[in-house]
């Protein structure tokens, strides 16, 4: 099982996260030699797998993650879509670079039924000096169904 970061103590001190890559960062938590970020346990989800250019997310959402009609909240796919397109850009971040997301968007098209199966494919359209650009989509793992899509535009910014 991965270790999932409890207390900002858990994380990697910024000074030997910057000895790394982006890919090797991923890479690292995908292994367990890093924890993964705390958001994927409150919401559901876990790093599947990890490549240059490629991220992607898996998870079930449950009745926690509900809007008031009981239907999965869109703020679960644009998260789960947020954390897979722009830790796609991350895989291709040189040493001393760190990036966040400036902007996403999200097209939900279809409602994701509770307990079932997804993965979310974050991939790499660009990654510049100054600029990432992804792409991501939710399918379902065990009928295939595209239940939604979106756009990441991230910001690099080198530190050392």
């Amino acid at each position: 099982m991965r270790r999932l970061a409890t207390s900002p103590d858990d994380l990697l001190p910024a000074t030997e996260a910057l000895k790394l890559s982006g890919l090797e960062y991923m890479q690292s938590i995908l292994d367990g030699t890093n924890p993964g970020p705390p958001i994927g346990a409150t919401m559901g989800y876990t790093l599947h797998s990890v490549e240059e250019g490629k991220c992607v997310f898996r998870g079930t959402p449950e009745f926690n993650v509900t809007n008031p009609m009981g239907t999965v909240h869109g703020g679960w796919y644009g998260t789960l879509l947020d954390s897979a397109m722009a830790c796609a850009v991350m895989t291709c971040i040189p040493r001393g670079s760190i990036y966040t997301t400036l902007e996403y968007k999200i097209n939900i098209l279809r409602s994701i039924p509770l307990g079932t199966t997804v993965d979310c494919i974050g991939t790499t359209d660009h990654a510049g000096r100054s600029t990432g650009v992804a792409h991501g989509e939710i399918r379902g793992v065990e009928d295939g169904k595209l239940y939604a899509t979106g756009s990441t535009t991230c910001i690099v910014m080198k530190i050392t």
